[in-house]
């Protein structure tokens, strides 16, 4: 099942408590940072669906943050936390990748109302962005994609030469040909790091054919 996750980055501990309390009592799973170094650690291993990244943080800030959350995650909606409410910050922030921004101090509901409105436009774009239905059934009937999206799965990112080993085949060129085909229907995505996991529409994927399996069996 999908959840709406969040990630939070921001060097000031009290309000990064804050924020994440906020979040967690209005039923939001949520991931802290306090450094944008330490965020794409954790990015590495999870893609949050929204993340709330302050602008001023010592060694890399908010600002130049952003063109790597954008590439690497461009599903991944961002909200620029600021102390310094001016347009050309606004400007700048919006022009880097963020999609929002907060003046700092913000209120509860203030918080509450960008992070609804972040997810609400990440629902309608990927509504959008799902693949054809015949190119997706034209995807999975092939026995070796089906085993590669059960495997990211089950084991959430996994590297190459761990999909051929898990899969156990060795001609890597068939394995490559397949991962191309489902990332070229965004059913999985490749990070910086070379590592594949499943995309949200990847996760739908799997979802149905659950639902599928647990039809056919009953």
């Amino acid at each position: 099942m999908i959840t709406e996750t969040i990630m939070v980055i921001d060097d000031d501990q009290d309000l990064r408590e804050s924020i994440v309390e906020i979040l967690e009592d209005d039923g939001y799973t949520v991931t802290a940072c306090a450094t944008a170094e330490a965020a794409l650690q954790v990015l590495a291993e999870k893609t949050p669906r929204l993340v709330l990244v302050d602008n001023m943080m010592p060694g890399m800030g908010g600002m130049a943050l952003l063109p790597l959350l954008k590439r690497e995650y461009p599903a991944t909606k961002i909200i620029m936390i600021t102390a310094f409410s001016t347009v050309d910050n606004a400007v700048a922030a919006m022009r880097g990748g963020a999609d929002d921004y907060l003046s700092k101090p913000f209120r509860r509901d203030d918080l509450l109302v960008a992070v609804r409105r972040a997810l609400e436009v990440l629902k309608f774009d990927l509504q959008h962005e799902e693949p054809c239905m015949d190119e997706a059934l034209t995807c999975l009937s092939n026995p070796i994609r089906r085993q590669i999206l059960a495997a990211l799965s089950v084991n959430g990112h996994m590297r190459f030469m761990d999909i051929t080993r898990t899969l156990g085949i060795s001609d890597h060129t068939k394995v490559n040909f397949h991962l191309k085909n489902l990332k070229t229907n965004n059913l999985i995505s490749q990070n910086r790091e070379k590592t594949y996991r499943l995309t949200p529409q990847g996760e739908k994927i799997i979802d149905c054919l659950h639902l599928l399996s647990k039809r056919i069996s009953s």
